[in-house]
């Protein structure tokens, strides 16, 4: 911000106001120039002289606008653009009114900001994963080996389960814990259909029925991305009982409807709290709904569950492009 501060730059109203005075002195010193210029020379040639000079006058007016206002603008939209999807970029090198150069700084500190920000969360995540792993592993390496003892009563050998049991649980939410932290990274740009990603969710998911609606239908969202977040939420239909679901897509819109018992009202404001679930029992982390809030999130998008008389219905709602 100090670099943005110490260059002068004019006002946008300098800018705006210098713009229309100009205009109209123009047009009046036209006026004025004609009614000498052509008894002198002619009013034809009077007029052509004067419609050359105000032409060039405009031009430079013109082009003092598109350096001071328009290409400014179009920088910082292209910056904010290439930052909005993860890639590196550097920030434009003018700035044009004093107005657009205290717009640029804030826009660029937001960035920072956001940047640092989305670091620190995967920083820790992967400290936490880091250091909780080891004495995980170790309660697991331990219990394994008490299990092979001769001398353990079957009270000891329940504690031994449910020891065993807790630490691959503890495994899991650390898994889920680095998904999570890596799904808020937008790397999943550009647009696929259904269609192209039924075969494999048909796969990974036999036992559901799939039905799709519109499967040509372009969403907004690259197929890798699109597929985790298909995955979890038909993993959560699946593990809820669900035997049929229907995708359907339509311009910036996909919803998912599943046949399953559907979510109570007292869990409805719950679902995408992360570490959420009602089967953990089964093996549930309570991360699947977050991890793909997170990425939809993390590209503009937004999911939300919509009130449905059979089942669970989703709807996602992509950013206008």
């Amino acid at each position: 911000m100090a670099g943005l501060r110490r260059k002068w730059r004019p006002s946008l109203a300098l800018v705006l106001g210098g713009g229309l005075a100009g205009t109209l002195a123009l047009s009046l010193l036209g006026l004025i120039a004609l009614r000498y210029l052509g008894p002198e020379i002619g009013f034809r040639n009077a007029a052509i002289l004067l419609a050359v000079l105000i032409g060039l006058a405009t031009g430079a007016l013109g082009y003092l606008l598109v350096r001071l206002l328009l290409r400014p603008m179009t920088a910082l939209a292209e910056y904010s653009a290439t930052v909005q999807q993860g890639e590196p970029a550097d920030p434009p090198d003018h700035y044009g009114t004093q107005e657009l150069s205290r717009l640029a700084g804030s826009v660029l500190d937001m960035a920072e900001t956001l940047q640092r920000r989305e670091a620190s969360i995967r920083s820790f995540a992967d400290h936490v994963t880091h250091e909780l792993k080891t004495p995980v592993t170790a309660i697991r390496a331990a219990g394994e080996l008490l299990q092979d003892a001769d001398t353990l009563g079957e009270a000891d050998r329940a504690l031994l389960r449910q020891i065993l049991g807790a630490s691959d649980q503890m495994q899991t939410q650390l898994t889920a814990l680095n998904k999570v932290a890596a799904a808020r990274v937008p790397e999943h740009h550009g647009s696929t259909q259904l269609a192209a990603l039924v075969p494999d969710l048909h796969a990974t998911f036999p036992e559901l029925e799939l039905l799709v609606e519109a499967g040509d239908q372009a969403l907004p969202l690259a197929a890798s991305g699109l597929r985790v977040v298909l995955q979890h939420l038909l993993d959560n239909a699946r593990r809820h009982g669900a035997g049929r679901v229907i995708l359907s897509a339509s311009p910036g819109r996909l919803t998912i409807q599943d046949d399953g018992p559907g979510i109570s009202d007292g869990n409805r404001d719950r679902i995408f709290t992360p570490f959420f679930t009602t089967m953990r029992e089964e093996g549930g982390t309570g991360m699947g709904l977050t991890i793909a809030a997170n990425l939809l999130a993390a590209h503009g998008a937004q999911i939300t569950l919509v009130p449905s008389d059979i089942g669970a219905r989703f709807e996602v709602m992509f950013p206008a492009l």
